[in-house]
C-alpha cells in the first residue's frame, strides 16, 4: 500500500458519492459500493487557532474508499483507493493506494 497526496478529478452522484475519477491521464469507474468515514487531522500543526464552529473540514477529513477499474472495461486489475474531499473547496486528493485485487475468473 502506498500513501501520498495527489490531486484527482472526481465526478459524484447528487448525494456526493464518487462515481468516476480521472487520475494520471486515465479514466476510472467506481465498480463497487464505496465506503465513507471521517478521520481526525492534526489541525493544530497547520492552523494557529480553530475558529468557533469550524469543525467540519478543519478537524475532520472526509475519506472515501473506492474500488475502481479503467473505463474501457477490459480485464485490467481492480484498484482500491482512499480519496479525501476538502469541505471548503470541494477538491479531491488521492491519499492511499491499496494492494490491487485480481479480477475473478469464471
Amino acid at each position: 500500500m502506498g500513501m501520498f497526496s495527489e490531486s484527482v478529478d472526481v465526478r459524484c452522484n447528487p448525494a456526493g458519492q464518487p462515481l468516476e475519477l480521472f487520475w494520471a491521464g486515465r479514466h476510472y469507474l467506481v465498480c463497487a459500493e464505496p465506503s465513507r468515514w471521517y478521520e481526525r487531522r492534526q489541525w493544530w500543526a497547520e492552523e494557529s487557532r480553530a475558529p468557533l464552529g469550524s469543525g467540519p473540514g478543519l478537524v475532520d477529513h472526509e475519506i472515501w474508499r473506492v474500488q475502481v477499474q479503467t473505463a474501457q472495461g477490459d480485464t485490467a486489475e481492480l484498484l482500491t483507493l482512499d480519496l479525501t474531499r476538502h469541505i471548503g473547496s470541494g477538491r479531491w486528493r488521492l491519499l492511499r493506494i491499496h494492494d490491487a485485487l485480481q479480477p475473478k475468473t469464471a
